[in-house]
């Protein structure tokens, strides 16, 4: 049986060396099995495009001729192949645009047909072409004309899309902004983050004695990135370490019902011991705040325009069905305009509420938001040039706290395994975990009173 004959592949051809090792040496006979049916399928030469015989010369008609009479040779091919990957028919795509039917095409092929839609045009010679010239249409033009029978078709598809997309765009701006809800009333409410806003303003005031700076009354929560840029005398432990190792030694205290006051009697102090298993539940205590501001660390990777936007989008984007329904109601019924239509205005009564609920949210969520910027800074807040910037610098801190409370866990862990020493505790006994200097400082400085009282 004769095969088929396939189009060319030009290319140029490089000739065997016999006393050369080359890599066409590597290749297998067996390696590689050809579909020919798949390669006559697709690369066939049509049999338009064969040689014909006129007055004994040879004529070869441009395969552009057939394929190619209306649209860009490119653009024609790849709409054709678009076509084979989306798998559908003429007829389908054509039968859901009269009936105005979004969930039978789909997202996909909807936003496929649109970057499909011929330029004016190119549509008005697919309509004038007719059937009986002696060329057939390509395969993209005849599903283009096919298409374009239908009154206002690609604004029919410009307003399914939209109809198709309308449930999951609705459902991400109502999650959204139940999450910016969620977060302004776990940030509120947080009476650990609260804790730490005490400690560090207490610690901060104490710092900032003698300065314009100190007896302050609040600070902006950016304050909270720098606490790790302030280090200790031993060039590690920073300001955060210590805040964090003087909440979760309250907090383990509390929660064990000791008394933890730093200037309580010596016989109601806590051995070293018990003083690392305090540590042990306060460090539990102070490390599940992250766990617990989830919405907040989620509020801090959207971006308030991008909302806004869509929210105006979805809005604005319910004219495109007004104006097609308007443009197909002025039209004689035939055809299924009327299905259309129906569907269309079914369609609109559902979504203008929705649609409004959805405005409705955005309004009281970014309401919540401005009112928790203001919250913690005050008036100041109002000057925020980002709406959400609050959470983001929260979601900051919260990395850095993370990584401080496994440096203090494994701080404890090592005086644990040391508690078993005998070493003089401080008055302050955080000082001797935060600050390791410190117990050797007091030891030297115990050392030299004796030598003093001694002499």
């Amino acid at each position: 049986m004769m095969k088929p004959k396939l189009k060319p592949l030009h290319w140029d051809k490089v000739r065997a060396s016999s006393d050369r090792a080359m890599v066409w040496d590597q290749l297998k006979s067996s390696s590689f099995q050809l579909n020919e049916e798949m390669i006559e399928t697709l690369f066939t030469v049509s049999a338009s495009t064969v040689n014909a015989k006129d007055g004994g010369r040879r004529h070869i008609i441009p395969d552009m001729n057939q394929q190619n009479l209306v649209l860009d040779p490119k653009k024609s091919q790849n709409i054709a192949i678009l076509l084979r990957a989306l798998n559908v028919t003429v007829d389908e795509v054509c039968e859901a645009l009269v009936e105005g039917n979004a969930d039978t095409l789909g997202t996909e092929l909807l936003e496929s047909l649109l970057k499909m839609a011929p330029t004016k045009e190119e549509e008005r010679k697919l309509k004038e072409f007719k059937d009986e010239t002696p060329f057939k249409l390509g395969t993209a033009e005849a599903f283009l004309k096919a298409v374009l029978d239908i009154p206002f078709a690609f604004k029919r598809v410009d307003a399914m899309l939209y109809i198709a997309n309308f449930e999951s765009e609705v459902e991400h701006l109502t999650r959204s902004f139940d999450t910016l809800e969620s977060a302004c009333k776990e940030l509120k409410s947080s009476r650990m983050f609260l804790k730490l806003l005490e400690a560090v303003l207490k610690t901060g005031n104490r710092m900032n004695v003698g300065t314009n700076r100190g007896d302050a009354q609040a600070f902006k929560l950016d304050t909270l990135l720098k606490l790790v840029d302030v280090k200790g005398a031993d060039g590690k432990t920073t300001l955060l370490h210590f805040v964090v190792q003087e909440i979760i030694r309250a907090e383990g205290a509390r929660l064990s019902g000791v008394n933890h006051h730093p200037n309580a009697e010596k016989s109601q102090q806590s051995t070293l011991q018990d003083e690392v298993q305090f540590r042990k539940l306060g460090l539990q205590v102070v490390s599940r705040l992250s766990g617990e501001l989830t919405n907040v660390k989620k509020a801090a990777a959207m971006d308030a325009e991008v909302l806004s936007n869509d929210v105006s989008k979805l809005a604005t984007g319910i004219s495109k069905i007004m104006e097609v329904v308007k443009l197909n109601a002025e039209l004689p019924l035939k055809d299924g305009t009327g299905k259309f239509c129906d569907s269309m205005t079914e369609f609109l009564k559902k979504a203008e509420g929705e649609i409004a609920n959805v405005q409705a949210q955005e309004g009281i969520a970014f309401s919540m938001v401005k009112g928790l910027t203001e919250y913690f800074h005050g008036d100041s807040g109002k000057e925020e040039a980002h709406p959400l910037r609050l959470f983001m610098v929260v979601r900051d801190f919260l990395s850095i706290l993370d990584q401080v409370c496994k440096d203090v866990g494994k701080i404890n862990e090592r005086t644990m395994v040391n508690s078993g020493r005998q070493i003089q505790i401080p008055a302050n006994p955080s000082l001797l975990q935060v600050f390791p200097g410190f117990n050797e400082r007091q030891q030297s400085s115990s050392s030299d009173d004796e030598s003093s009282s001694s002499s």
